[in-house]
């Protein structure tokens, strides 16, 4: 029932900020993880102002597809039948002041299956949440401009010493076996055939077709991101250690973003590899802002995230500041556009993420028939994979990701997925081999702990 949720949801005091030596990110939050429970880090040392690390939330909440599960930190546990982000929304509780970027709120992540779920469709079954949340009331924030750190909020009184004093560092890991890499080729082939006959019968205009990259391994897996992150380290990464298996990812991605009235989405459709030679690398980041198929996928998906957001911002607000500029990676050249709208006064962030989830970017369009046909072709749920991971403030304030370039941990396997945008003009060869350079950063890992090659913090695949 609601008002057991409701127990549990008591008013944060007014937030303190501490300001702390710098610290060196995977270092503190090896020292919290092994600390505290349910550790999460929004790690933004690749390409974002801030990283920010915290454990010991109050209350989890996790939602299996049937019922929410709250547990408050004495162990206490309730549930629920009622809508998940409504009970979200009703933890969060009113709007707080406090020191930005994150004080106080919810960190974990969002299911592609529960953005399927909220878009009116029967998800498929999946052994993993299709929400985990912590309710967490302080965080150590990390500003890599500026080279401070902070906690802001409810901060535990000993922090600052675990945080000088920890020797902590990741823990060692080995692979089992190779890379199981589905569909392969034919396989691929055929579903790649089937979806251009949609296409072509007008059912959709772009479908997401993506493919499983898994392995198995034993021992830590923040020794897997450790190294991971070095090679494929996104300015929207994250390691949760929440409730259905730790997550590694290293996104680029910003899904949605909330702060001040302000709505943000940055959606990412165009990708070519990298080269380690400067002058083919440079004719291969041309050759995708000048690919006019490259550049009516994100067009369509801009106009996709424009009728999403638009559903809970002001009228009239919604406006793309930027169309089809290029970012370049480790491991890819993207193309990314960006869309934005002022919050409309009656609508917050979890209304915001109802509306949007899952992203289009990782769909297609129209983004319901591209959902079903995906479902249809894939066989099996993409799990936190084209889900959403990041955080919602007690101040009103959210930033998450689309989780792609996205690791989960679970019963002795590393799951990893690739894909990409399907048109009528695809070709299948081109399409199959872009999923295999968007899963490079993980098998050179892999590669790389099988031969017990050591990979440096910040090495880059290039």
């Amino acid at each position: 029932m609601l008002c057991r949720f409701q127990q549990a949801v008591v008013a944060v005091r007014m937030a303190e900020t501490k300001n702390l030596a710098f610290i060196e990110p995977l270092r503190a939050f090896a020292a919290l993880r092994d600390a505290m429970p349910h550790a999460v880090w929004l790690d933004g040392e690749h390409g974002s102002q801030y990283s920010i690390l915290t454990a010991g939330p109050r209350l989890l909440l996790v939602f299996d597809g049937q019922r929410t599960f709250g547990t408050a930190a004495d162990g206490a546990i309730w549930t629920s039948a009622d809508d998940p982000l409504g009970l979200l929304a009703e933890a969060l509780g009113p709007v707080q002041q406090g020191p930005a970027p994150f004080f106080g709120g919810a960190i974990g992540y969002f299911s592609y299956e529960l953005g399927r779920r909220l878009q009116g469709q029967i998800p498929l079954l999946s052994q993993s949440p299709e929400m985990a949340v912590g309710l967490y009331d302080w965080a150590l924030v990390i500003d890599h401009h500026a080279k401070t750190a902070t906690l802001n909020g409810n901060a535990p009184a000993e922090l600052p010493d675990l945080f000088t004093k920890t020797t902590a560092q990741p823990g060692a890991w080995q692979v089992a076996a190779a890379v199981e890499a589905t569909p392969e080729c034919d396989d691929y082939a055929q579903a790649f055939a089937r979806v251009q006959q949609y296409l072509r019968d007008g059912d959709c205009y772009q479908v997401n077709l993506a493919r499983q990259f898994r392995r198995k391994f034993s021992g830590d897996p923040l020794g897997v991101y450790s190294q991971f992150r070095g090679l494929a380290g996104g300015p929207f990464s994250a390691y949760l250690d929440l409730p259905g298996g730790p997550v590694l990812s290293g996104s680029p991605e910003r899904f949605l973003s909330l702060r001040d009235g302000r709505v943000e989405t940055r959606p990412i459709k165009g990708t070519r590899r990298r080269a380690a030679d400067p002058i083919e690398d440079a004719c291969l980041a041309q050759a995708l802002l000048s690919s006019e198929k490259d550049r009516a996928e994100n067009v369509m998906i801009v106009d996709l995230l424009r009728n999403d957001i638009s559903r809970a911002c002001a009228i009239g607000s919604v406006s793309v500041p930027q169309l089809c500029a290029l970012e370049s990676y480790a491991t890819v050249h993207h193309m990314v556009s960006v869309v934005t709208g002022q919050i409309a006064p009656e609508h917050n962030a979890t209304d915001l993420l109802r509306d949007c989830l899952p992203g289009g970017s990782i769909t297609g369009a129209p983004k319901f028939r591209a959902m079903e046909i995906i479902a249809e072709l894939e066989h099996a749920p993409r799990g936190v994979y084209c889900g959403a991971i990041g955080y919602l403030g007690y101040d009103g304030a959210m930033d998450t990701n689309i989780a792609i370039r996205t690791l989960s941990a679970r019963d002795g396997w590393l799951d990893y997925r690739a894909g990409g945008g399907l048109v009528y003009d695809s070709e299948w060869s081109a399409e199959f081999a872009e999923t295999e350079f968007k899963a490079a950063a993980f098998v050179d890992v892999m590669i790389k702990s099988n031969e017990g090659v050591e990979v440096e913090q910040g090495e880059k695949n290039e």
